[in-house]
């Protein structure tokens, strides 16, 4: 198992960021790799990006978010690629996580929000997230993921009753278009949604505009009336595409395909609003 001293004291960055689009590497890249693998089987220690505060757009209220590392899928227009990789982030023990939630509790409580774990990826690390939960709901702290869902089966259905919110950044419906866009099938997405509807569980869809990659409206009115079908999906955000994080795919020599990409106008995000809303759903 990482130790205190080993994976923590000698690493000096501090856990909070002013923001996620801060470029972080190589903050664990000291880990052996029995330790590493200890961590993702036990989730006694789980792999950070940063926690940031404050945020009003990870779920209701404002709440503390943590950025996982590690991510299976390749999104073209992701604003975070430092964080696909595990050893990017630090190391960091339930106990520490758990206390930046107390730190938070009263605050988070006062403010109708809570806390939200996203990534990355953050099933990727899924034994970490199930205990950091666990521990948020000891605390009596509203909690939710944010989660492209491809693990969800990772995740026991009692695991589940801790999280009180799914929200999932859908990418695509057909299996073509996900390709095109994640470079990864999406068949365990789906899955995993018509499960969280059987077991009644909340969730927002989250879906990337991206002029002249996910702009396509076949694919927005499948997502919007599967997300209807299910039953559970409480509201639906679409996220205009922007070029905040472009840096960092130059700064770590990734090729980036959507250089000269503008985001998408007001008409057009009103466009995909209302194919979510023809649906029945809550959508903006």
């Amino acid at each position: 198992m990482v130790s205190e001293t080993t994976g923590l004291e000698a690493n000096a960055t501090p856990l909070e960021a002013a923001s996620p689009f801060e470029l972080r590497v190589d903050l664990g890249k000291g880990v052996p790799e029995t330790d590493v693998r200890s961590a993702l089987a036990t989730g006694d220690v789980g792999f950070l990006h940063s926690f940031t505060t404050g945020s009003a757009v990870d779920g209701p209220g404002i709440r503390l978010v943590a950025w996982t590392t590690a991510c299976m899928f390749r999104c073209r227009y992701c604003h975070n690629p430092d964080t696909w990789t595990l050893s990017n982030g630090i190391p960091v023990t339930i106990a520490r996580a758990t206390e930046e939630l107390r730190k938070y509790e009263r605050g988070l409580k006062a403010m109708k929000g809570g806390f939200t774990l996203s990534g990355g990826e953050p099933l990727m690390q899924h034994r970490f997230a199930a205990k950091l939960f666990r521990a948020a709901k000891n605390l009596g702290i509203h909690t939710a993921i944010e989660t492209n869902g491809i693990y969800g089966s990772k995740l026991s259905d009692a695991e589940l009753d801790d999280i009180d919110l799914v929200i999932l950044d859908i990418k695509a419906f057909s299996l073509d278009q996900h390709r095109h866009v994640t470079g990864m099938d999406n068949a365990a997405v789906f899955d995993f949604c018509r499960r969280l509807a059987a077991l009644r569980r909340p969730m927002w869809f989250r879906y990337v505009l991206v002029p002249g990659l996910t702009d396509v409206v076949e694919e927005m009115e499948q997502i919007a009336a599967f997300a209807a079908s299910l039953g559970v999906v409480e509201r639906a955000e679409i996220l205009p595409f922007h070029q905040m994080g472009r840096y960092k795919w130059d700064k770590l020599g990734i090729e980036y395909t959507l250089s000269t990409t503008e985001p998408p106008s007001k008409s057009e995000v009103s466009r995909a609003v209302e194919i979510f809303r023809a649906a029945g759903l809550k959508a903006d």
